[in-house]
């Protein structure tokens, strides 16, 4: 945005996950229970054959991509920030860079324009007006272009030879970097611990509340006139003028989480430029604070059973038989005694938590998350540190996330409200509960607008695919499936596994999207695929 640093976003190692589309199995019968996709030994059963009454209607063919943007060659670069990654199909990439003008307050014009980054991958061979397939990440997990490149590494071959992955900046994000908080108020934030021995809770909430403070007047005096912009209505306004810049009447996209309800909202407001369309994780829209976080802290706690449950079932644990006592009581010792690095930063039980917050749900990276653990229970905090830094690091996502989550509530806590959540949270939810509870003060002080608003039933636009996770610390199960309760045409595939978007994961879910985007199916039932 203007008046900002303009830095080039490293990503953090990726890893790619070979995924084969496989074709998914829809037993429907009479039972009302959505079925669920089983691989035999010989792949999927076919689905029963559509019907006038149960074939969705067809969906839009993509059309070529004949953009204005100005794109350059970026593979080498993109592809070493992500670890350089094999393909998941054995295809070769080609990425390009580039950005696009947006008005720096899509809802207050005449206060100029900003820029944000797209990144275009796409197969080495492929023609430069292949149809593209937009990739929009959520703003606290995945919100850089960068990580369209990521899913281009992830999809299958078929998606490749349909689609060139554009990726697109969340805003704050990837080139343009919203970095305009004071870092001891970042950490004052996260280290406000309520459940510390002797802690007295009002005295730790009002530290934490001015902290907040110090956030907002800081990046005000950055932003004076951006700062209410960061926000998913304003990347909803984006994908719009993306698709023009694009060239395409249609535009066909994958949204993760937040990314899922800008979609959502664009596709409201445009509904006849809608394509082939999946919302990966979108949260229910009609779900206010402080409910919103309580079913994060309920996903959180439920992914981190599940982060447990597989590394004791490895038999080989490096956090024990039981990692939950064991995390439980390094969060302990740390809430008393903080381990610190040789560079003097030190991990706190609120910086732990907050690390594993942004890492449990993502099950590629339970590994290096056991082994930070472990490392840290010796009393060497490095590589527990090291899993903050795409939240808190040079270029972390701390600022745009925190901005974008208080401009798309207008509900604003105070500190006993706070505290209450705190007392029945922390029982509720003892690793997660208290210390996300806490952290709903940060919004406290920032100016209340109007909020995300409804983008009601969609209606007039194609078939709608959403998916949903059974254990997703972002966005729980519920809330999906109220999200896509709320849409007129959607269809809903459940992933009964763990972790924030659920596309390509496995080749269930993966099967049924990719003959969405590819052959244009739409599942004529919802479903449910295995772990």
């Amino acid at each position: 945005m203007s008046g900002l640093r303009r830095r080039a976003r490293v990503a953090g190692a990726v890893s790619a996950v070979a995924l084969v589309a496989l074709t998914t199995a829809c037993a429907v019968g009479p039972s009302q229970r959505p079925p669920v996709a089983v691989v035999g030994g010989d792949g999927m059963a076919p689905p029963p054959p559509p019907t006038a009454t149960t074939a969705p209607p067809a969906l839009p063919r993509p059309g070529p991509m004949r953009p204005t943007i100005r794109l350059t060659d970026c593979t080498a670069d993109t592809l070493a920030a992500l670890g350089n990654p094999a393909q998941a199909g054995g295809v070769a990439l080609r990425v390009q860079c580039g950005d696009i003008d947006v008005p720096t307050d899509p809802s207050r014009r005449g206060r100029g324009t900003s820029r944000v980054g797209v990144v275009v991958t796409s197969a080495a061979d492929a023609p430069r007006d292949r149809p593209p397939l937009l990739v929009l990440g959520d703003s606290a997990t995945a919100p850089s272009a960068r990580h369209g490149a990521t899913l281009a590494t992830q999809v299958s071959a078929a998606v490749l030879a349909g689609y060139q992955v554009v990726g697109l900046d969340r805003r704050g994000a990837g080139s343009d970097l919203l970095d305009c908080s004071p870092e001891d108020a970042r950490l004052g934030i996260l280290d406000g611990d309520t459940t510390a021995p002797g802690a007295a809770t009002d005295r730790v909430l009002a530290s934490v509340l001015e902290d907040a403070r110090s956030v907002v007047q800081d990046c005000y005096l950055t932003e004076p006139d951006a700062l209410t912009a960061y926000s998913t209505a304003s990347t909803a306004a984006d994908v719009e003028r993306l698709r023009e810049d694009l060239g395409v009447e249609q535009l066909s996209a994958v949204g993760i989480g937040d990314g899922a309800t800008a979609l959502t909202l664009w596709a409201s407001a445009h509904p006849t430029n809608v394509g082939r369309l999946v919302l990966d994780g979108p949260p229910d829209p009609a779900a206010a604070e402080p409910d919103v976080t309580e079913a994060r802290a309920a996903g959180a706690e439920q992914s981190f059973d599940a982060f447990a449950a597989s590394c004791a079932a490895s038999g080989s644990c490096a956090l024990g038989a039981d990692p939950r006592a064991t995390v439980t009581g390094l969060l302990q010792r740390l809430r008393t005694q903080p381990v610190a690095a040789a560079d003097g930063r030190r991990l706190t039980a609120g910086v732990a938590v907050t690390a594993l917050f942004a890492t449990v749900g993502e099950p590629r990276s339970w590994p290096a998350l056991t082994s930070a653990l472990a490392d840290a229970d010796r009393g060497v905090p490095d590589a527990m540190l090291a899993l903050l830094a795409p939240v808190l690091g040079r270029e972390g996502r701390f600022d745009s996330a925190l901005a974008t989550a208080c401009n798309d509530t207008n509900r604003r806590l105070t500190p006993p409200d706070v505290t209450g959540l705190v007392q029945r949270w922390g029982g509720a939810y003892p690793m997660f509960g208290a210390p996300l509870a806490t952290q709903l003060l940060a919004c406290a002080p920032w100016p209340a607008g109007a909020g995300l608003p409804d983008p009601g039933p969609v209606p007039g636009a194609p078939p709608i695919l959403a998916l949903g996770a059974a254990h997703d610390p972002r966005v729980g199960a519920e809330s999906v499936r109220r999200a896509a309760g709320a849409l007129a045409t959607a269809r809903l595939v459940t992933w009964q596994g763990t972790g924030t978007g659920s596309y390509p994961r496995t080749p269930c879910v993966a099967g049924v999207v990719d003959r969405m985007l590819v052959q244009g199916e739409m599942p004529q039932a919802d479903t449910v695929c295995p772990p």
